[in-house]
């Protein structure tokens, strides 16, 4: 009797775990987390820089390098990338932050972003649009395609540079806890935290 008391115990513990394990559906959205939190930069031919901070950015490619950022059609940095098919993707560090956030906030139709958040414009290596000086690490795209996906057109753009300030970089590349990045869930702002291992520590 004692086993079978046993038993029932073990079974009642373990529906108890499962349950808390239980995962409640939600309606659908876009619930991929941590993103990274990036400042594009982007000019039409002959006009004044502009920034514009995205979330809705990754990896398109490996080969040729393709960046995706995803942009809305009614906002302002759209047409400047549309008519150039050119912009850049800089990783700003913690520091920064301040500016990230307004440059998300603010239109540039009617001010200067660069000015306003006390930014610097250095000029481009392979595009006519310019990198943020003070960020970490600034890509340079030339846009590809360019993809209607419901609310947001997704531009693919080949990396044609990759910028880095010299502190960032070690003997291995750019160096992660160096360059700071922010990453974004939820409607906040995140620090990255430690390096946990390296790709291929399975297979070790």
């Amino acid at each position: 009797m004692l086993n079978v008391v046993n038993v029932a115990a073990v079974c009642r513990c373990a529906v108890g775990r499962m349950n808390e394990m239980a995962k409640i559906a939600r309606r659908p959205g876009t619930g991929l987390f941590p993103l990274p939190v990036v400042l594009v930069s982007c000019q039409a031919p002959g006009g004044r820089p502009n920034l514009i901070t995205l979330a809705w950015v990754g990896v398109a490619a490996s080969e040729p390098p393709t960046i995706s950022i995803g942009v809305r059609p009614e906002r302002y940095s759209h047409s400047l990338i549309r008519d150039s098919g050119e912009f850049v993707v800089n990783i700003p560090d913690e520091s920064m932050l301040y500016a990230l956030d307004y440059c998300g906030v603010v239109s540039g139709r009617n001010c200067d972003k660069f000015a306003e958040a006390h930014l610097t414009p250095s000029a481009g290596h392979t595009v006519t649009v310019p990198h943020i000086e003070e960020a970490s690490v600034s890509i340079e795209c030339q846009v590809r395609q360019v993809i209607n996906v419901g609310s947001h057109d997704l531009f693919l753009g080949e990396v044609t540079a990759v910028l880095a300030r010299e502190e960032c970089i070690t003997g291995s590349g750019i160096d992660l806890s160096r360059v700071l990045p922010i990453a974004y869930g939820n409607g906040r702002y995140w620090s990255i935290g430690k390096a946990l291992g390296d790709f291929g520590l399975a297979k070790t």
